[in-house]
């Protein structure tokens, strides 16, 4: 199998950065987006010397076509072509109902969910030239199975990746493309380390495993829906919590 090429968004920190690793690692080529290029190559360059794979940074904002296409273009101009998309940038800002305003709204479902149509629409040309294209999207937990309290917004982006992906899979099969989605529980990124000892251990009391997840642990389900092992899987998610959405309550953690 060749060399895979690999781009992924948001990927200067947080799960981002831990699925570009995870890809870098087992030898592919990866390109690392962010709005912001000096994080973006602070990533690559601490990828690059870890792993000894070829990682380069790019620019790139997914909630603009013609700066995705020309993100798109930048990569396969330096790889020779695209095989996997992750499309992972996504935004979280707490807002309660009650308070959320219009741009509050906006913002996140135009980061999170149009971002999502504006990064794999400016990928498809490029993935169709691919023998074995893989578009893997980060959606998560909260939304499409569990709440959480100032994430209304986050939770319906998140709930409208799974239902884009569900046709987008339809849609791209034709080319051999396939579509699919990872949920993230409670994954310890930059974050959430602020938040204290005692609200970290609180969370990992919740989760059967008792841990939070690694960033890594997304990027080994990512590199699972990339893989040739996984090319007749498609329009499908895996939830990766530690088992957090399973227990009735917190009786059955006992």
């Amino acid at each position: 199998m060749s060399t895979q090429k690999v781009l992924v968004t948001g990927a200067s920190k947080g799960i981002g950065k831990g699925i570009a690793s995870v890809f870098a690692k087992n030898g592919a080529d990866v390109a690392v987006l962010a709005r912001d290029l000096a994080a973006a190559e602070a990533t690559a360059s601490e990828l690059a010397q870890a792993t000894g794979s070829k990682v380069i940074a790019v620019a790139g904002d997914v909630t603009s076509k013609e700066s995705m296409t020309a993100a798109v273009n930048r990569v396969v101009e330096a790889f020779g072509g695209l095989d996997v998309l992750c499309a992972n940038a996504g935004i979280f800002p707490a807002a309660p109902l009650e308070d959320m305003t219009e741009d509050d709204w906006d913002l996140v479902l135009n980061t999170n969910l149009k971002g999502t149509f504006i990064t794999v629409q400016s990928a498809i040309p490029a993935l169709k030239n691919s023998s074995a294209g893989r578009v893997v999207v980060t959606s998560s937990i909260t939304g499409p199975v569990t709440g959480f309290p100032g994430w209304s917004h986050y939770g319906a982006s998140k709930a409208g990746q799974l239902g884009f992906i569900r046709t987008a899979c339809i849609e791209l099969a034709k080319y051999g493309i396939t579509v699919n989605a990872v949920m993230p529980g409670n994954i310890m990124t930059e974050g959430l380390q602020g938040m204290g000892e005692d609200y970290l251990s609180q969370m990992a009391n919740s989760i059967p495993l008792k841990r939070l997840g690694d960033v890594e642990d997304i990027g080994h389900a990512a590199y699972y829906f990339a893989s040739a092992g996984a090319g007749y899987v498609t329009g499908q998610t895996i939830v990766v919590d530690g088992g957090q959405i399973l227990p009735e309550s917190l009786e059955a953690l006992g």
